[in-house]
């Protein structure tokens, strides 16, 4: 017989029952100051209040804070406050509920979706490896992905292939990523479905350009190819969503996909090495790592496995930074404060003047779309006659960071977002027109 785990007894098997009632806040609420941070009050509908929760220093343009993202006031306090209890007492329960539970209800919040859809992950490579690590495939199935994908995405898929046999396809979306169009990206994914095509991997927004996906118009194209086809042969839309979560307003049901990895630490600004994997089709896989929920403890004792895979079951268990994964919540709850619309924007406008700034410059070539409906947060471009890397070190020079993209060919990349101002964009175009 089972024996029913009491919240000793879970705590004592790594499912740390409590969470701090911060961390479990049923409606986002404007941050007092911060004794700990030194932050200002938080007013979320004055900018020069948001940027003033971020440490980060004022005589920069920050333009590349989605790299190792930094955190506001009150994710930092929170970090602080639960790393101070469990370094006081290894038994720290400061509430009395499940943690993952609360950050799963308040994430849900945030995307639109129910909470238990969505499993915990350290990343979006993470979420992207238990998807793909974890996907049944049947003989004769096969994977669709771009020549546009990162690493993540590649490898998970090349990795999924080596496991099943699957072929796997790559489609080119465009030949110049500043003329992308919607309608050419959904033909050549549609071009590109084989009939037993189980896995399509697209990024929502290309961290090697700047161009986002039209993944509802994608969505919706899979849906008509799917009309007719067993269950188990339906194509699943699977997104890397990083760099157009936090970023960009639209929720689960906005997308219309099947499952998106991200991290929660880049333009949502949330701890590091924190994220979330949501999905709609969680049969389709199967567990990498044993999960610390109360299911997988139950089915252990009982000698069985999991009847069914669930978003909960698909959380790898173990140890975590607990101190960095219960402040998610501020991090979801702080730009909600703020506004997801609002958030999104404010980075589109400051990407509009960065871009209309630089393309009046002779010696760069963007190559981010100007529709606010391609792109995001992100403006790559390259500069005549100079490497992105000498770009980046000149530029920092002059007050401004900005990145290279991890890609061949490397172009120089920014990022606007909620620690932008207008006149850093304005400082940034004075500045890349000075590496003439």
């Amino acid at each position: 017989m089972t024996r029913p785990l009491n919240r000793r007894a879970l705590l004592g098997t790594g499912m740390l029952a409590g969470v701090a009632a911060c961390t479990s806040s049923p409606a986002p609420q404007p941050a007092a100051t911060t004794t700990a941070t030194g932050a200002p009050a938080f007013d979320p509908d004055d900018w020069e209040s948001v940027r003033a929760q971020f440490t980060l220093d004022p005589a920069y343009g920050q333009f590349a804070a989605f790299v190792l993202a930094p955190a506001p006031a009150p994710v930092r306090a929170a970090i602080e406050r639960h790393r101070a209890g469990l370094d006081a007492d290894p038994h720290y329960l400061p509430g009395g509920r499940s943690p993952d539970e609360s950050i799963r209800e308040t994430a849900a919040r945030f995307i639109g979706a129910a909470a238990q859809e969505i499993a915990l992950t350290d990343s979006t490579t993470m979420g992207l490896g238990l998807l793909y690590s974890g996907l049944r495939l049947t003989r004769g199935q096969d994977v669709l992905t771009t020549e546009h994908d990162f690493l993540a995405t590649h490898e998970g898929v090349r990795l999924l292939a080596d496991r099943t046999g699957a072929k796997v396809r790559r489609v080119r979306l465009y030949d110049d990523p500043a003329r992308a169009s919607a309608g050419r990206m959904v033909e050549a994914i549609k071009e590109g479905l084989g009939p037993r095509t189980r896995v399509v991997a697209v990024t929502w927004v290309h961290s090697s350009t700047g161009v986002r996906l039209p993944i509802r118009s994608v969505a919706d194209m899979l849906a008509e190819a799917n009309r007719g086809r067993d269950e188990a042969d339906r194509a699943l839309l699977c997104v890397d969503g990083v760099h157009g979560f936090g970023a960009v307003a639209d929720g689960m049901d906005d997308l219309g996909c099947d499952f998106m990895a991200s991290g929660t630490h880049k333009w949502l600004f949330g701890p590091r090495g924190t994220g979330i994997l949501w999905g709609r089709a969680w049969d389709a896989l199967a567990p990498v790592i044993p999960g610390f929920g109360q299911a997988s403890f139950m089915a252990w004792q009982s000698g069985e496995g999991p009847a069914e895979t669930t978003a909960e079951l698909a959380t790898p268990g173990g140890y975590k930074a607990f101190e960095h994964r219960w402040a998610m919540t501020q991090a979801f709850n702080f730009q909600t404060a703020i506004g997801k619309d609002r958030v999104q924007r404010r980075t589109q406008e400051l990407a509009t003047r960065l871009k209309a700034g630089l393309r009046a410059l002779p010696h760069v070539r963007l190559a981010t779309p100007d529709s606010p409906d391609l792109s995001a947060g992100l403006v790559c471009c390259s500069i005549d006659g100079l490497e992105p890397a000498e770009a980046v070190a000149r530029l920092h020079d002059r007050k401004v960071i900005a990145s290279t993209t991890p890609y061949v060919p490397s172009l120089l990349r920014f990022g606007t977002s909620i620690v932008t101002s207008p006149e850093q964009v304005d400082h940034a175009i004075e500045a890349v027109k000075g590496l003439a």
